[in-house]
């Protein structure tokens, strides 16, 4: 401690006003931080391995040469044990998207939006970020091989499944083994592989922006280790939903780095490295669970077991006695309690990007009216009280669509919701985690994308959407708001929104839209 604020005082000028130990990861390294008087930070890194400090201080200065969202490297001690690097601040994504993962992975709206923003930044990284870089500076090994791999899958054999007491035949699992490992390593890989890409190391700035930490070890390897270490966290439940959404996100934002396999083939190759991925994190729950004791890696295990069961029943591996093992693995009796999770209804609706359907040629048009080709199209969508009527329709077109939400649940009927709205965090979780108005918005969906396509192709100029309840306050008011971004964010329309009863009127502005690939 004494040489780091030896160290801070070399490269401020002054001591440490103020030194504030934060709480350990998963490595031995310990983190300080340090502030000036006037309350400036920076962190302050005490490390126990020269090599895994050496291999930060490179990338981090690597990166930030590549201008990536990493950490800076400001001063580091002759035997670079100490380093000071600046200050992310507090906020990990971990944190950002707790509720969701607290409710049962129900994540909302804002939380996926923090992961698809995550999950696209990733290939920057990857790919930009592996660009000129020496990799002999990586640790504990340049690059991801037969070796590394076969060093994991015997950690998971030695450290979880021979303490489960499962009868195997070493010798045919090994042989299987081998060959799951000659697939992995199959492709050329030019690419850095973070290894340790989770969302306890991605950090938020004021903006929601993702920056990146705990990169140290880092490799040569191939991208789909990433994508499967981040999406398949045992503890985060991502619904099977998310995960295809956030792939797809993942696939489109490589295409602007590299040429990318067809899909099928990247789907493929991404489902042995999520196999892969399983088996490495169950034999370090293993180690740390079952040897060390330690409660939060035992309680990781079910969730693990959920993902590999999961996994066993969604592809037929070309490894027959590794796969038979593996389901005999999750069919012993103390696993077998562990409970399917239950459809998460908080997916009922899908605000991905896809592009507008464009008519041929040859179709011509199917009607004709005074308002084709005009455009650009205008959304207006409007929350109200049945009690005070519905909106009117200022555009002269008569209107457009009236939806009725008093047929599903209403939270307004219980005290803790009374003062809030469809728009507040409590509300939000309330109506999704019951689920109804999910199933009602996913016919609303279907009308309103048929209609903005149509609207788009004849170049009509305006269309209108109505959602009333009994107080236009709560379920009008998630109605309207989801309603409005989905559009916004499928279509890149303009939408005007308008939640009359609260007062509150917003505008989502068009956008330009990007192409739209094949979804994995």
């Amino acid at each position: 401690m004494q040489r780091l604020i030896d160290l801070y005082r070399q490269w401020a000028g002054e001591a440490p006003a103020n030194v504030q130990k934060l709480p350990q990861a998963g490595s031995n390294r310990e983190y300080y931080r340090m502030a000036d008087a006037d309350g400036a930070t920076v962190v302050g890194v005490v490390g126990t391995s020269r090599d895994e400090d050496h291999a930060f201080v490179y990338l981090s200065n690597h990166f930030n040469k590549r201008r990536l969202p990493v950490p800076r490297v400001l001063a580091v001690s002759d035997d670079e044990l100490c380093y000071l690097q600046t200050d992310l601040g507090s906020v990990s994504l971990f944190d950002a998207i707790a509720g969701g993962r607290e409710a049962g992975g129900r994540y909302n709206v804002n939380e996926k939006e923090l992961l698809v923003r995550t999950i696209r930044e990733l290939p920057d990284i990857q790919i930009r970020g592996a660009r000129g870089l020496d990799f002999s500076h990586c640790y504990p090994q340049p690059e991801f091989n037969m070796d590394s791999v076969l060093f994991d899958l015997n950690y998971f054999k030695y450290c979880f499944l021979k303490p489960t007491e499962l009868d195997f035949h070493e010798l045919k699992l090994e042989a299987d083994f081998r060959l799951f490992a000659k697939d992995l390593t199959a492709e050329r890989a030019d690419s850095f592989m973070y290894r340790d890409f989770q969302a306890r190391n991605v950090m938020l700035d004021g903006r929601g922006n993702p920056w990146f930490i705990d990169f140290q070890g880092g490799r040569r390897g191939p991208y789909y280790y990433d994508v499967a270490s981040f999406l398949w966290q045992a503890s985060a439940r991502y619904s099977h939903k998310l995960r295809r959404e956030l792939v797809y996100e993942y696939y489109e934002s490589l295409k602007n780095y590299t040429e990318v396999p067809s899909v099928r083939h990247f789907v493929e190759q991404l489902s042995r490295f999520v196999l892969f991925r399983t088996l490495q994190v169950l034999g370090a729950y293993g180690f740390r669970g079952y040897f060390e004791q330690k409660r939060h890696f035992i309680d990781s295990i079910p969730p693990a077991i959920q993902n590999l069961r999961e996994m066993l029943g969604l592809k037929c591996f070309p490894y027959p006695y590794m796969m038979d093992m593996l389901r005999r693995l999750t069919a012993l009796p103390r696993f077998a309690t562990i409970e399917q999770p239950a459809l998460n209804r908080a997916d009922g609706y899908r605000t991905a990007h896809t592009n507008v359907y464009k008519a041929h040629p040859q179709d011509g048009p199917a009607t004709f009216s005074k308002y084709d080709g005009r455009g650009p199209l205008v959304v207006r969508v409007f929350s109200f009280a049945y009690r005070n009527g519905i909106p009117a329709d200022e555009s002269g077109n008569g209107g457009g669509y009236v939806f009725d939400c008093r047929s599903t649940h209403n939270p307004g009927r219980y005290e803790p919701y009374k003062k809030l709205t469809g728009l507040d965090e409590p509300v939000i979780r309330f109506l999704e985690d019951d689920g109804e108005i999910l199933v009602f918005l996913e016919s609303v969906y279907k009308l309103a994308d048929a209609h903005v396509r149509r609207y788009m192709q004849r170049g009509f100029t305006d269309l209108m959407f109505c959602f009333g309840c009994t107080g236009g306050q709560h379920r009008s008011v998630y109605s309207a708001q989801h309603l409005a971004e989905h559009i916004n964010g499928k279509f890149g329309v303009e939408v005007r929104i308008v939640h009359r009863e609260q007062g509150i009127s917003t505008v989502l502005e068009a956008r330009s839209k990007g192409k739209e690939g094949p979804q994995p």
